[in-house]
């Protein structure tokens, strides 16, 4: 993101206090912000910010999905892909609340989503009068599910809450935030002048807990490093660390790709499972360590070190023996500087060899799973992009999918939203349009927004998604035939075919059974650059959880486990 001090027109212009629309003055301000997309689907509410996008062309572009929650999840998948602010736009009411999920996910996994949230004249906000898509307190409602939200009531008004809504998405810890305006307010016209923008400068580096961290991790014989999705712009750092104190990488779902899944030091959040029994000092970076910490147990003998940019997440269930508060890959420097004056040569091979080969066993009875995983990653380039969806396959993939470099690899965070997937995909094809994008999802989750088919053909993403049919919600079904006596109820989908579905949007289709049918289609549809879709016919699927929801193996823990499904 490369900002400029004002949007090209007003500098061809020469003025400094310009008049425009109150939409105008957003949209150039996203500009300035080096946002350059908007998603969003049409309404009253928002005609002249849609019109102020229509004077931008060329320099701003429009991307309209057929559902309010396709728009949102379209600019959390670009979001997720580039680590930048993304925008969408959405009608007040009905159309607020329709995004409202995908907004949650995105406040889940820390994503620079900027909302525009349109609303009701400006006169009857929470009057009640009953005007078109009215909603009491939406701005209340909008503050719940997001870092920031703030109404622009003027022209003069937009350029600073365009910037402060930026600031607030993009520093700290990133989460989405959002603008509302009122139908009148977008089209008012008033003199616009638009900030300087400057980069935020990284917080200090508390040089003394560096010290101690140094002296923790360096002093330890089977010290761990666990990192989440704000370890995601640190990954030569923490690399550089592990390597100095051959530490494990552990990670899960928004850490997976900090380092190459297949460096001699990454292991599996199963794999990090086993090594936390033993291990006498963890360095979490950008993760919340709701796991290790509520349910693998946690005791005096194992130090943690808590690597965060955000101060009250340090010490969220325990406080650590050491608390760095930073920017990750800054922090880490200042780490490795450190470490060698406390630091001594050890070797974990042997014991990661063990590991290993226990997980090993452990995965070969995840069939057909991990073949069609195999298949999915043999067909992807090392810089394609694969997401994930709340299914069987998706489960598996958080323990087994190969992951070479920082975000290629989307995961729903905790809120794990159903029918996140497709239009999450879209948004990162659209984020990065000269890299492969695969989805893997279920059927139930694929129907949540199926009719988004029509949003890759018209756009042109060339997203491949392949959709796993059993027939059912297929964890669901599971759970009610191990743990209820197998009483089944709402668990039995009835499914179109996939392949006539997709063929009837103009789109190219295949049916696999295997996963070397499957690869072979994959190959097939990333050649031909063009939206597609494979269909995967399944039965029931082993289950993984026995690899996730795992027993607490330290002295205590600080709040309860879940059952196992």
């Amino acid at each position: 993101m490369v900002p400029r001090k004002l949007p090209p027109p007003i500098v061809e212009l020469g003025l400094a206090m310009p008049t425009m629309r109150t939409a105008d003055a957003v949209i150039e301000s996203l500009i300035c912000h080096g946002i350059d997309t908007l998603y969003a689907l049409p309404g009253v509410h928002n005609d002249h910010l849609f019109d102020a996008a229509h004077r931008a062309q060329g320099r701003f572009r429009v991307i309209h999905p057929r559902h309010e929650q396709t728009a949102a999840y379209m600019a959390l998948g670009a979001a997720l892909v580039t680590g930048q602010p993304q925008a969408f736009a959405v009608v007040p009411g009905p159309g607020v609340l329709n995004a409202s999920a995908a907004l949650l996910t995105a406040y889940g996994m820390g994503a620079p989503v900027i909302a525009l949230a349109g609303q009701i004249p400006s006169f009857a906000i929470d009057q009640g009068h009953g005007h078109l898509h009215e909603i009491h307190d939406q701005l209340g409602l909008l503050r719940h599910i997001t870092k920031y939200a703030a109404r622009i009531r003027a022209p003069h008004e937009a350029p600073a809450l365009v910037a402060e809504a930026v600031r607030q998405a993009t520093t700290g810890r990133t989460r989405p935030v959002a603008l509302e305006c009122a139908i009148d307010t977008w089209g008012m016209t008033g003199a616009v002048e638009f900030p300087d923008i400057a980069a935020p400068a990284p917080p200090p580096v508390d040089a003394e807990a560096i010290t101690q961290a140094a002296r923790i991790l360096g002093q330890a014989e089977r010290p761990l490093i666990v990192v989440g999705g704000g370890a995601l712009g640190a990954g030569a750092e923490v690399q550089a660390v592990a390597e100095t104190l051959a530490a494990p990488v552990s990670s899960f779902r928004r850490g997976r790709g900090v380092i190459p899944t297949t460096h001699p030091l990454a292991v599996s959040f199963t794999e990090g499972h086993t090594l936390w029994k033993n291990a006498d000092a963890v360095l979490a970076i950008g993760t919340r360590l709701y796991w290790q910490q509520s349910v693998w147990g946690v005791d005096d003998a194992l130090p943690i070190v808590r690597l965060d940019i955000d101060a009250e997440e340090i010490n969220r269930f325990r406080r650590p023996a050491c608390a760095l508060i930073g920017d990750a890959p800054t922090v880490l420097r200042a780490l490795l500087a450190e470490l060698p004056a406390h630091n001594y040569t050890r070797s974990r091979t042997a014991e990661l060899a063990g590991i290993r080969a226990t997980f090993a066993e452990r995965l070969a009875r995840q069939e057909p799973p991990v073949g069609f995983l195999r298949a999915i990653r043999a067909a992807l380039p090392e810089d394609g992009i694969y997401v994930e969806e709340v299914t069987q396959i998706g489960f598996a993939s958080r323990l087994a999918f190969p992951v070479h470099a920082p975000r290629t690899f989307l995961s729903p965070g905790y809120q794990d939203t159903l029918g996140w997937g497709y239009g999450t995909a879209l948004g990162a094809q659209a984020a990065a349009p000269g890299r492969k994008v695969v989805l893997a999802t279920g059927d139930g989750g694929f129907m949540f927004q199926s009719a988004e088919l029509a949003t890759a053909m018209r756009h042109r993403l060339p997203v491949v998604v392949v959709v796993f049919d059993d027939g059912a919600f297929g964890n669901v079904r599971r759970i009610q035939e191990q743990q209820y006596g197998n009483r089944l109820i709402a668990c039995d989908l009835t499914n179109p075919d996939f392949v006539k579905f997709a063929e009837s949007f103009g789109m190219a289709a295949f049916r696999a059974t295997t996963p070397e049918a499957l690869e072979s289609a994959l190959r097939q549809a990333f050649a031909s650059n063009a939206p597609a879709l494979v269909h995967v016919p399944v039965g029931p699927m082993p289950s993984p959880w026995d690899m996730i929801l795992l027993p607490r193996v330290r002295g205590f823990a600080d709040a309860w486990r879940p059952a196992l499904p």
